[in-house]
């Protein structure tokens, strides 16, 4: 079996449907994938239909945005119900606010001499409550401002540059019971990204497992090999399972494929064993 259980469709910031999405994931012979949209599970459905007669089994997911300590990282959910209760409410709740932030991007954009950004990645994005930092990327790049969207987060839309605007997302306790009360497995997404020194690193593990959370995304498009390597000893340390994938978005901009990821580091326990088997 080749798992990838981190991607992303055009139901948040991806480019392909989902529907094509699946298709390129079985075409890289993936057999498992989970679709694991910002804070929205609206594609879910086209990429069942889509793996019906495939050897490729969808695993319902999302990608939930938390704050923590000032901090915004990623929580996955695999294995989701995505039509419970507190689930939905409580991820309506989240896009609502992508809103504001993005009316706030702009005008910060709009300070610096960008203007028009708004309507434009409004554009990008289709559904004004999907609206993410990334299709204001694709406008800058689009623009000519940057060259890539990576360079668009060093220049514009990271953390002290002209665009970042500070925002308040879930909890990260909201996250992993609304993933719970769903019957999925709660993953603290690529690690690596946040910068957290090992002590911080620890009480975010130490927390998250205390709420329930169950693995660690151990590889990721975004982690090089020895941060690979020392999240597979952070997994081990605190008996969290161990989750893989390539946060794909798009065949221009993501840094490793659908199905690209090399196999878990030996020793580890895969989180697909805490999912449930398909009916």
């Amino acid at each position: 079996m080749k798992f990838d259980l981190h991607c992303h469709s055009s139901a948040s910031d991806g480019t392909l449907a989902p529907a094509e999405l699946v298709l390129r994931a079985h075409r890289n012979g993936v057999t498992a994938l989970a679709l694991t949209d910002h804070d929205v599970t609206h594609g879910t459905s086209e990429a069942v239909a889509t793996a019906q007669g495939l050897d490729l089994r969808i695993i319902p997911g999302v990608e939930i945005s938390v704050s923590w300590y000032e901090k915004t990282l990623h929580i996955v959910g695999l294995g989701i119900d995505v039509n419970e209760t507190a689930l939905v409410d409580g991820l309506a709740g989240v896009r609502a606010s992508r809103v504001r932030r993005g009316e706030l991007i702009a005008l910060e954009l709009s300070r610096v001499g960008i203007h028009g950004s708004l309507q434009a990645a409004l554009s990008f994005a289709g559904d004004p409550q999907t609206l993410s930092r990334t299709h204001f990327a694709r406008f800058l790049v689009d623009k000519g401002y940057a060259r890539d969207v990576k360079s668009v987060f060093h220049q514009y839309l990271g953390e002290g540059k002209p665009g970042f605007v500070p925002h308040r997302w879930a909890t990260l306790a909201d996250a992993v019971s609304w993933i719970k009360a769903s019957g999925g497995v709660a993953v603290i997404a690529h690690p690596g990204r946040y910068g957290l020194s090992q002590d911080k690193g620890d009480l975010l593990v130490r927390e998250f497992k205390e709420l329930g959370g169950e693995a660690l995304e151990v590889l990721t498009g975004s982690h090089t090999a020895e941060q690979s390597r020392r999240y597979a000893q952070v997994a081990r340390k605190f008996d969290l399972a161990a989750s893989c994938g390539s946060d794909f978005h798009s065949p221009g901009e993501s840094r490793v494929d659908l199905g690209g990821l090399p196999p878990l580091p030996p020793g580890l326990r895969p989180v697909w064993d805490l999912l449930a088997s398909p009916a």
